[in-house]
């Protein structure tokens, strides 16, 4: 199986959303005949029509046996596991088809991991394995290294992880896309890379950044470089991509065709061009840790302006870089900015910044911002 993905959640549509399926059984052509068999959606992506145009553009149009559709559970709606087959039923009918490749539990965090387990759905995926109604079963998951080793430990049925990586989050303190992925090759679970362009943030970089792509390799997109970064991990088994029109699918199918991993020279390339894009960034968070170790509320100071520099890294004119960020989840017990009651405590701390001047922004910027 080639090693790119057609992510369903940002369909070609118009601006209220309406998917044109003119141009998506084009895509879906252009795919299948290029050799790429592999295509990912879930019950939530376009309000629920995803599932639904894949079997338009997709099931009815194509022999079952000649692609592969992995789905997803929608973890955070379930209040039972009755209500997790009932679902997983519903998106058989929208697929029009009596069994799917791949179904995962879909955005697994420690707060929908409470639920799997109070309802046993790791045991429920197993029963639709042994029915024949799923190929293969594992997750999506948004949390911490830590977890994600416990929940691997626990669930070793889990045969699949969906991670979210690229090379800007690579190093990410919070989205942890290294530590992630290092916790499912020691657990020997191949990885499905979401989001390996960010969102569509890193298709578009500075122009000096650009001109260092372009010295390696005139005729590569600055989007190669993403998607090529994620496919040459050796755990990787899937690189997803959101294309959301002919023109996105076709530069993706250019170099994932006869797909080479990253040279020493190009994995040189990519370590600058992170580097440059977090030199963007405001705030060292260290130099906020006599704040933290003398704040009587706990705030999670350090942690919160690591976010806030997630939050205002520059990419392109101006663009942020907007990673979900499941604020409460990275503070994982410490106070949040809007604890802060002005004692005084930390004033002089850090020079050139006042705290909670800072801790007051960071509250509006990033409560909000999941």
């Amino acid at each position: 199986m080639k090693k790119l993905g057609f992510g369903c959640m940002r369909l070609p549509a118009d601006g209220s959303g309406r998917i044109n399926m003119e141009v998506l059984n084009r895509m879906v052509d252009t795919f299948m005949a290029k050799g790429f068999t592999y295509f990912d959606t879930s019950y939530v992506y376009h309000n629920g029509n995803s599932e639904k145009v894949l079997k338009e553009a997709l099931v009815k149009r194509y022999p079952r046996d000649s692609f592969t559709i992995t789905t997803k559970s929608p973890v955070f709606m379930i209040q039972s596991q009755q209500q997790f087959f009932d679902i997983f039923q519903e998106q058989l009918d929208r697929l029009g088809t009596d069994h799917v490749d791949y179904y995962w539990l879909h955005a697994v965090n420690r707060h929908e991991y409470a639920t799997v387990q109070k309802y046993d759905l790791v045991g429920a995926l197993q029963k639709l394995k042994a029915e024949g109604k799923t190929r293969h079963i594992g997750m999506s998951y948004h949390d911490s290294p830590e977890l994600l080793d416990q929940i691997l430990t626990e669930h070793p049925e889990l045969e699949f992880v969906q991670l979210q990586l690229n090379y800007f989050d690579w190093d990410s303190p919070f989205v942890a896309s290294r530590e992630n992925y290092e916790v499912c090759r020691r657990h020997g679970k191949p990885v499905i890379v979401m989001e390996p362009l960010k969102g569509g943030n890193l298709s578009a970089l500075p122009a000096d950044l650009t001109a260092k792509m372009k010295a390696v390799d005139p005729d590569l997109s600055v989007s190669s470089w993403g998607i090529r970064f994620a496919a040459s991990l050796d755990n990787t088994y899937m690189v997803l991509s959101g294309m959301s029109d002919e023109a996105q699918m076709n530069d993706n199918l250019s170099y994932m065709e006869n797909f080479e991993p990253l040279n020493a020279q190009e994995h040189a390339v990519i370590a600058e061009v992170q580097k440059a894009i977090r030199a963007t960034m405001p705030y060292q968070p260290e130099d906020f840790r006599k704040a933290e170790e003398v704040c009587p509320k706990k705030i999670g100071i350090r942690r919160i302006v690591q976010m806030l520099n997630e939050r205002k890294a520059v990419v392109n004119d101006g663009k942020v870089v907007n990673t979900p960020v499941y604020y409460d989840i990275f503070l994982d017990g410490y106070g949040k900015a809007a604890d802060c009651d002005h004692c005084g405590r930390c004033a002089g701390l850090v020079k050139g910044t006042d705290v909670p001047d800072l801790l007051a922004e960071a509250d509006q910027t990033l409560k909000n911002w999941h």
